[in-house]
């Protein structure tokens, strides 16, 4: 029977239930990566269930994102986090080795593998055949335990690349491109997977930035077949061994499917403030420009900054216009130096900054007030950059600089001639910042700094969920809307209560106080509610100060997970007209919420008391995720079922 290559990938790794669409199903987990801001309480977590040694074929624990230390918080996790790495299995790749996307793929990824990891970004791999799916850090702890992840079985979309991109087009504008036809809720549900005989013209890293951007579209992962060009990228990284052919079958047949001819692409920008606002670059041509960067898990491999310094050589960079390079890694860093590339950053006029995720994620440079920036990032949400009145626009390395030398944006198209750029014959490589877990780690000392917290866990659900709609909050809500990243922030991940009150703060400064005052409560969203980064803390935070349940139209995959492994129900408006029937401030009530739920109903009659009315909301959760309701998490069930 002919099959998809994640239908391939997916009936390999099959542990529990029945590969029928819409149906739950286990995958066996081979690889797992953490980085520093969600690792903490990953591996918090992992110590809570009690498991010695990690079950998995590899995890590697990355420093990348909390790297600037103004006080004591970061260096203290990282240290904790090397310690437990060591004792627990798990490779340990250092602050400036690089950003842990660019790191996996240049060392670790292997075709046909799984790979689980507790960053939304982490589809990247599947620029490697890999199937790559990001997660909540308690879902990682529980696979590093040897258990199976559990998801819906995706659809598979099939994206036909024909053709062959023009000079001065980029693989950031091929997901532009799908971003721009799909939306951010256009991947939902399914793993996007590209064939085609434009897939051949294409490199492992361009892959990977499709791949990578995928996630903006909802998607539970995205995949390229694993052929010729991917033996060549791992023949360069010396691990030509785990190479093996992979790719659909002749005739496969897609769920949906969506043609590209990469000829008839064109330079794209995505527009403030979201990646699926693009338009050609054409249409914002003149827009003066106050910040350019090129780097983050996107766009900072050895062809997006060579690409970048052939075009700088000889030039300078506007005199109005703050240009910074962060290479995605030490490997990279130092294949451009040999080459001669960074020379001519550092000559135009550069700011070059370490090799981790930095701006891209809020923790420095963020841009002047009301300015534009353009960025080779993956998401441009309002105030992600640091600066709540951000103009943040995604480009690709060719955009970026030729903004950074017109100090407007420009068609690079305009600049002459593309410069030309060879993939060396080998990659410099160089593990010794990549640390091996010690063989016997019984007795290795666990490193715990006072910033370091017990993870908290609520009791079981209670029988009536009640509470004030403390929030009525729009569509398309991110994960950095509920809990903010940023240098000021960022430090108290290990922290629940002292992150917590954070929770909310760029919507409603007050939200804090006022869930402290009614000791809990509801809250109420509209379509796509926890839309972007992974971060499990957008769940575990609300759950400390008390949130029972969020009704929302619908919700993300990543974080309707991470709330159920929280405990908070995550419920649906059953009509969507009922969302704008209640408003915030109403009291709710679902009586016998625990009773329905332990007889498996999925509807709900919810009271809203302070306007006499009822109203329907739906939990579509599986069987296995009512028990973790039941029990208030999944740590509280994982905890029982040890006992």
């Amino acid at each position: 029977m002919v099959a998809t290559l994640v239908e391939k990938i997916l009936k390999a790794h099959l542990v529990d239930g029945e590969l029928t669409p819409g149906t739950e199903i286990g995958l066996r987990i081979d690889q797992t990566l953490t980085q520093d801001a969600t690792g903490t309480m990953a591996y918090l977590q992992f110590e809570t269930i009690g498991i010695p040694r990690v079950k998995t074929e590899l995890s590697v624990s990355y420093v990348d994102h909390n790297m600037l230390q103004t006080g004591f918080e970061n260096m203290d996790d990282h240290r904790f986090l090397q310690s437990v790495a060591s004792k627990y299995g798990i490779y340990f790749s250092k602050a400036g080795n690089g950003i842990c996307h660019q790191v996996h793929l240049e060392r670790f990824a292997a075709p046909g593998k799984t790979l689980l990891g507790s960053d939304s970004h982490t589809p990247t791999a599947g620029g490697m055949g890999m199937l790559a799916i990001g997660a909540g850090g308690l879902d990682i702890a529980v696979a590093m335990g040897g258990s199976p992840f559990f998801l819906k079985v995706p659809k598979v979309l099939g994206v036909k690349l024909l053709g062959k991109l023009s000079p001065w087009v980029s693989a950031k504008d091929v997901i532009l491109e799908v971003l721009r036809r799909l939306k951010v809720k256009g991947g939902v549900g399914k793993v996007l997977e590209y064939y085609g005989e434009g897939v051949t013209t294409l490199s492992v890293p361009e892959r990977s930035t499709i791949t990578n951007m995928g996630a903006e579209l909802g998607a539970t992962s995205s995949i390229f077949p694993s052929d010729e060009m991917t033996r060549d990228y791992l023949k360069k990284q010396g691990r030509e061994t785990v190479w093996r052919a992979l790719s659909a079958d002749e005739g496969a047949v897609y769920d949906e499917t969506l043609e590209i001819d990469l000829s008839h692409v064109e330079p794209l920008v995505a527009q403030p403030s979201s990646p699926d606002n693009v338009v050609p670059i054409s249409q914002v041509e003149g827009k003066k420009v106050q910040q350019v960067i090129i780097g983050s898990c996107t766009n900072s491999s050895y062809k997006d900054l060579m690409v970048a310094a052939e075009m700088v050589k000889g030039k300078k960079v506007h005199p109005d216009v703050s240009f910074v390079v962060a290479p995605g890694s030490r490997q990279v860093l130092e294949q451009i130096t040999k080459a001669g590339g960074l020379t001519y950053l550092i000559a135009a006029g550069a700011r070059l900054i370490e090799s981790a995720c930095g701006p891209c994620i809020g923790m420095g440079l963020a841009p002047a007030s009301n300015t534009i920036t353009v960025r080779t990032f993956n998401r441009n949400f309002k105030g992600r950059s640091g600066t709540k009145d951000d103009q943040s626009y995604l480009v690709g390395p060719e955009v970026a600089v030729a903004c950074a030398l017109a100090g407007e944006f420009k068609d690079p198209r305009k600049l002459g001639e593309l410069p030309r750029v060879e993939w060396p014959e080998r990659f410099d490589v160089d593990d010794s910042m990549i640390l091996r877990p010690a063989t016997d780690g019984s007795a290795v000392e666990i490193l715990r700094g006072p910033n370091i917290k017990e993870v908290p866990i609520r009791g079981p659900m209670d029988q009536t969920i009640s509470g004030d709609i403390l929030l009525k909050l729009s569509d398309n809500i991110t994960t950095d809307g509920i809990m903010p990243a940023g240098a000021k922030i960022l430090p108290l991940r290990s922290n629940i209560p002292a992150i917590s009150e954070f929770v909310f703060c760029n919507i409603d400064p007050t939200f804090v106080q006022r869930i402290k005052e009614k000791k809990g409560g509801l809250i109420v969203g509209g379509e796509n509610y926890g839309q972007g980064s992974s971060r499990e803390h957008a769940a575990l935070a609300p759950m400390y100060l008390g949130v029972r349940a969020v009704i929302t139209k619908n919700f993300a995959r990543i974080h309707k997970g991470n709330l159920v492994n929280f405990g908070i129900l995550p419920l649906e408006f059953k009509d969507a007209e009922d969302y704008h029937r209640v408003n915030q401030g109403d009291v709710l009530e679902i009586p016998d919420a625990r009773t329905q739920l332990e007889n498996g109903k999925t509807e709900y009659v919810c009271l809203n008391i302070t306007q006499n009315r009822s109203f329907p909301v739906v939990l579509t959760v599986s069987k296995r995720q009512q028990g973790i309701l039941l029990a208030g998490g999944l740590l509280n069930q994982v905890k029982q079922s040890g006992d």
